[in-house]
């Protein structure tokens, strides 16, 4: 089996391996992003139960059927079973569109959206404890109004335990699952169109 965990989740295939190939950097760069932040040094800021609760609640948020949400609630299913149940049903209620936000630039207003603002219900903040069930919402603040993000965000994962460095961490697992997301999706649809296969004949001609 593959150690790569964009192959593992999205399914190598021979065209989609030769894909990725292509792109020797990127491919390197996303297994280091998730040894750096799954297979930490130190979880003195940042545990693992923590990543991998935030990391399910993340990428379940695009849906029940999302390939890397299903990973990632495995893991913390494995990780914390009991909270992993309690993150996965916040994250079915609160998996919406988006991205939301309000525009502060002169000439962008009119592209505000509004939508749903999301903490977590009474009964998942006792089951969860003060400080996951804000790394949650932040996590939510991140995935569908970024924009809006402010020093007041910042202040009430202070108040509810987290470090200044522990919050770095949370915003960099946030970002990174994002980016790995997508980049998943992408080579899902390339390989269920047969798009990966064109693409590897095009660079083997290109090659000769």
């Amino acid at each position: 089996m593959t150690h790569d965990i964009v192959d593992q989740i999205a399914g190598v295939t021979p065209e989609l391996d030769a894909l990725r190939r292509r792109r020797p950097v990127t491919k390197e760069q996303l297994q280091a992003s998730f040894d750096a932040l799954f297979r930490p040094v130190s979880e003195e800021h940042a545990s693992q139960a923590e990543r991998e609760l935030i990391a399910a609640f993340a990428t379940r948020l695009a849906g029940s059927s999302d390939a890397t949400g299903t990973f990632y609630a495995d893991r913390a299913l494995a990780a914390d079973a009991g909270r992993a149940a309690v993150v996965l049903a916040e994250a079915s209620d609160a998996a919406v569109g988006g991205p939301f936000g309000a525009y502060t630039e002169r000439g962008l207003q009119g592209e505000s959206t509004e939508g749903e603002r999301y903490a977590p219900s009474d009964a998942a903040a006792e089951a969860l404890g003060d400080r996951l069930a804000a790394a949650l919402a932040h996590t939510h603040l991140l995935v569908f109004r970024p924009r809006e993000a402010s020093a007041a965000d910042i202040s009430r994962l202070l108040d509810a335990g987290w470090s200044a460095d522990g919050i770095i961490t949370l915003s960099q697992l946030v970002s990174f699952l994002a980016f790995q997301q997508r980049v998943i999706t992408g080579l899902r649809v390339l390989a269920a169109a047969g798009l990966a296969s064109t693409a590897q004949t095009d660079s083997e001609e290109e090659a000769a």
